[in-house]
This record gives structure tokens, sequence and C-alpha cells, in this order.
């Protein structure tokens, strides 16, 4: 019996590919609890289709991602803070204000997909690294300045 599976299962295969099982396993198990569907040649060619879509989406989603890290080659963030005692700050400085200083200039980018090194809690010129899609990634320099 043929199947196309919903899910991974290991030992048995991934996710939307068409496996041979056999017909008690297939009907008593994998189908009810919804880890398989019957292979049927809609069900193959609807199973193709939504592969080939979310293949278009994710080159589209990958493309747009390319586009920013590509804008932010020569950027330079500047992160003003209240300053302390010689160049402490108050506080410190968040991925939340990485991303409206991004804003500022031009770039979208969720306060979610910034990576800081380490607690910055002193005056100077950091990186943050960018993880905008899972083959795209850019580092962008931020100077935290006294306000």
């Amino acid at each position: 019996m043929d199947i196309i599976l919903k899910q991974d299962i290991a030992g048995l295969g991934y996710k939307n590919e068409v496996i041979s099982v056999k017909p008690g396993y297939g009907n008593n198990y994998l189908i009810p609890q919804g880890f398989a569907t019957l292979a049927t040649k809609s069900s193959v060619k609807v199973m193709q289709e939504n592969i080939k879509q979310a293949a278009h989406k994710a080159e589209k989603i990958k493309t747009a991602a390319e586009a920013i890290a590509e804008g932010l080659n020569e950027v330079v963030l500047e992160i003003a803070a209240k300053v302390g005692d010689g160049t402490r700050i108050f506080g410190k400085v968040t991925t939340t204000q990485i991303s409206d200083a991004l804003k500022l200039k031009g770039f979208e980018v969720d306060r979610k997909k910034i990576v800081l090194p380490k607690d910055i809690k002193v005056l100077g010129d950091y990186v943050a690294m960018l993880d905008l899609h899972k083959e795209v990634k850019k580092e962008v320099k931020f100077s935290v300045i006294a306000d």
C-alpha cells in the first residue's frame, strides 16, 4: 500500500514522501494517527503542487533577506543611551533598540532576528548578528553613544 507521509517518521521516511508499507500498518496506525494519507493520483498531484508553491515562497523570502543584507553593507547605527559614571550606561542596549535604529534607516528587521554577542553596558563600538534567513546572516555595526 502506498501512502504519503505528513511528517517525518524515524526509520520510515520524511514529510511529503511517498512510501510503501504493509496495509495493516497504514490502515490501522499511520492513517488514523494522522501521520499519513493514502497515496492516490490526485493526492500525489496536490502534494507535488504544495511542494512547488512552498519552494517558490521560500525563494521569495530568501531573495528579500538577501536584498536587506545587501543594503546593510555600509550601514553603521548609532544607539543613544543615558550615561552614568564614566562610560557605563544605565541599563543595557537591547535588540529592540537596534531594531528601532534599523527601522529609522529604512530596514524592517524583527528584534527576534537580532543576536547580540553579550550584554552591552558600556559606550563603544559593537557588532550584532542579523539572522535574516536560515541561509542569510549579516553582521551590522553599531555604536553606543552618550545621550
